[in-house]
């Protein structure tokens, strides 16, 4: 999809994006409405570009919007909440992805995982989908989207993974660089070992944070 059909999707969407922000407002009473509108706006604009199929961008995009709405209201409000960690690396389509996915099954909602790339794919690397599957986790939900400033703000502990100094820093926050192999273009042959070290790093990850594994 190119950005040229950018204007007409949203035409297409528009009622749905005024019904994603209608739902959201309602969430988030405390912000308002304008704000909340600019930030489905933005978050459709930041996904469309990239959507392989654009029926599923209206569900992406409030995802999306949702999730950097939850991180505003962490930071601006000081609302309490479970550790938060971001998972990054440039693609968001195959490390990220399989590390948000075991963060997520291991830690049952006893802390919360988010994950962005510095330069976003287009859809998750089948490979890690495939593999994953083998563990009993769907990822193939998942999609592609860029790291957002009040996201950073809001993790307690950030992961990066090979994007380097494309990789955002915020002061104050815990980082860790896990050194792991790119699936990116590999069998699953190649991306189960990947998928194991991952595994073996969010473990020790959540007991860092005082979060037993399930």
């Amino acid at each position: 999809m190119t950005t040229e059909r950018v204007p007409v999707v949203a035409v297409h969407f528009e009622r749905e994006l005024e019904d994603i922000t209608n739902r959201l407002h309602n969430e988030f009473a405390g912000l308002a409405p304008d704000f909340v509108a600019g930030v489905v706006r933005s978050s459709y604009e930041e996904l469309a570009p990239r959507a392989t199929v654009t029926t599923f961008v209206p569900a992406l995009t409030e995802r999306f919007a949702r999730q950097r709405l939850t991180a505003l209201e962490k930071v601006e409000g000081g609302k309490a909440t479970v550790p938060t960690v971001l998972f990054l690396c440039i693609h968001n389509a195959g490390r990220s992805q399989m590390a948000l996915g075991f963060f997520e099954h291991h830690a049952h909602g006893r802390a919360v995982a988010w994950s962005g790339g510095s330069e976003p794919g287009a859809t998750v690397n089948p490979s890690a989908v495939e593999v994953m599957a083998e563990r009993g986790i769907d990822i193939s939900g998942a999609y592609p989207k860029p790291w957002t400033t009040e996201i950073l703000r809001a993790a307690d502990v950030v992961i990066t993974m090979g994007c380097g100094d494309t990789c955002p820093y915020y002061p104050g926050k815990r980082y860790e660089d896990w050194v792991l192999e790119d699936p990116a273009g590999q069998g699953i042959e190649a991306v189960r070992p990947i998928r194991d070290d991952i595994e073996r790093r969010v473990l020790d990850l959540l007991d860092s944070l005082g979060v037993k594994a399930e």
